[in-house]
């Protein structure tokens, strides 16, 4: 199932733009699709940073 994406605006290098055209031409996957994959891996590196997200270690302190 699709979810609802919303719109925004970024701001690339030329160079990551002519990368990202050639995966595309390449690949036939949406420019977009690699955009929303690279922010999924920044959240996940940095998901400790983000509230909520309580390690195993904070939880056992008093």
């Amino acid at each position: 199932m699709s979810r609802k994406k919303l719109s925004t605006t970024v701001y690339i290098t030329p160079e990551q733009n002519e990368k990202l055209k050639l995966l595309n031409q390449r690949t036939k996957v949406p420019v977009a699709e690699f955009i929303r994959e690279g922010i999924d891996l920044v959240l996940e590196k940095y998901r400790d940073k983000l509230p909520g997200q309580l390690s195993l270690e904070e939880t056992l302190e008093p």
